[in-house]
This record gives structure tokens, C-alpha cells and sequence, in this order.
């Protein structure tokens, strides 16, 4: 059976977030049903991550089997047309190897979570930011960052219902920049417990705000306890930008 990888874009918005379930829209389900219309097929999609509700994603990765030969830029083209007119886009697909596996293929991942950082509502980034009236000194943030780089316990950071079975996870970078209003956050590593990334995000608007000292997220996270972390961050400014593979899978 041929496989192929897909790159996704979406708005997580509308949808109960990337896994099919019971009661309401997904993306996995929304794209599973567009090339069921395209090709007759019935497919289920292996995401590389799983984002929540509202979680955005400029470059998700995701794989799956078909009978019968496609040409790449047709299933690209078709989905997309069936997609219509919902925010989700395949920005690329291809034909890889019968083992490629858009999860456990994966070396690494990267997210982006952005702050507004102003007293005016938002407009034109509502439901794609975290709206952050109050001021935040960004490089308190950056400073405070660097404690969590490196292989730690991330129980302080991990979501209660984390289904990992090792809380043991190696984080590559997190940088924090400032560019005009907007804050972006920056976590790269091979993988991340359930809602690491926004728990650090609402740990580090702690320090930006004058709250906790830079210090302060070291014995956060030394403590390994859930109850130490700051207020997890909305979904709403999270995005998972791409994936990285050690070769670029072709057939």
C-alpha cells in the first residue's frame, strides 16, 4: 500500500483539536473525511502531535496509507478542494517509505506561542494570541527561560491528565523575543508532555510581569510538583510550526 506525508495548516479554533472524538469537529476528522470524497478510500491519519482545542498549526505532519497509487499533487489539490470551507490546508504532500511514521520519525519539534503585549483588544489576532494588557519585560523572560534547557523532570509542567509514561523530557531551546508589542516564545526538542509548552509560557508571564525573579523557575521546576507552575496560558496563542525528520522522506 503506498503511503504518503502531508503537511498541515490550520486554524484550531472550530475544532475540538487534532484527534477524532466522539462529539465534535476535528482536524484528523475533517481531513480523513475530504480524502474519503477524493478517492473513495477510508484512511486514518498518524499525526506527529496531537494539538488541543484551539492549538494552531503552520506545519503539522501526518501520514497514512492508500489502495491505490495517487499522484502527490493531486491528493494535495483534491483534499484541499474538499476541505472547503474550513481552515485547514494541506500545504504539501508527498509518497514516502513504507516505514516513514509522522510520530515516531520525528527528531524534533517545534512550537511558537505568542503574546500581544498591550492594553488595546485585539482585532486582527483574536483567537491566534494571548492577549497581555499588564507589562512584561521580555528579557526577565528569556533569562528565566534558560533554567529549563537541558534534560529535567517536567512534572511542574505537565498537564494532570498527561497520558506520557516519563515526565523525563530533553528541551533544546526556548527563547523568548520581543518584537514591537508581540512576545514570541519559541520550544524546540524531540517531544513535549501535554500542555508543556503553555504551562511554561504561564510560568514565564509570572516572571515578565514582575511576579516571580528569574530564579524563581528553577525551583519550579526542581519542586516536580504541578502545583508550583503558574496559570497555564490559553490555547489560543500556541502554534506547532513544523517537524523536523533526519532525512527527507521519498520513495
Amino acid at each position: 500500500m503506498p503511503r504518503y506525508k502531508i503537511v498541515i495548516e490550520y486554524d484550531g479554533g472550530p475544532f475540538v483539536g487534532w484527534q477524532r472524538q466522539a462529539s465534535g469537529a476535528s482536524i484528523q476528522g475533517e481531513i480523513e473525511e475530504a480524502i474519503k470524497k477524493f478517492c473513495g478510500e477510508h484512511v486514518t491519519l498518524q499525526a506527529a502531535g496531537r494539538t488541543d482545542s484551539g492549538v494552531h498549526a503552520l506545519g503539522q505532519v501526518a501520514h497514512f496509507d492508500l489502495e491505490k497509487e495517487q499522484r502527490a499533487d493531486k491528493i494535495r489539490d483534491a483534499v484541499n478542494f474538499h476541505l472547503k470551507p474550513q481552515p485547514i490546508a494541506i500545504i504539501s504532500a508527498e509518497p514516502v517509505p513504507d516505514d516513514f511514521e509522522a510520530r515516531f520519525s520525528a527528531t524534533a519539534r517545534h512550537y511558537r506561542y505568542v503574546i500581544e503585549n498591550r492594553r488595546a483588544p485585539l482585532a486582527l489576532e483574536k483567537g491566534r494570541a494571548w492577549l497581555v494588557p499588564q507589562p512584561l519585560d521580555a528579557d526577565l523572560m528569556h533569562e528565566a527561560a534558560q533554567y529549563l534547557i537541558g534534560k529535567h523532570d517536567f512534572t511542574t509542567f505537565r498537564a494532570s491528565q498527561c497520558q506520557a509514561k516519563s515526565p523525563i523530557r530533553t528541551l533544546d531551546r526556548l527563547d523568548v523575543r520581543r518584537f514591537g508589542t508581540t512576545i514570541e516564545i519559541t520550544a524546540s526538542a524531540l517531544s513535549f508532555l501535554h500542555h508543556q509548552v503553555r504551562s511554561m509560557v504561564g510560568s514565564l508571564k509570572m516572571v515578565g510581569a514582575g511576579k516571580w525573579p528569574p530564579v524563581k523557575i528553577r525551583k519550579v521546576l526542581e519542586a516536580k510538583d504541578r502545583a508550583q507552575c503558574g496559570a497555564i496560558a490559553p490555547a489560543d496563542g500556541l502554534y506547532l510550526v513544523s517537524v523536523d525528520y533526519e532525512v527527507r522522506p521519498t520513495k
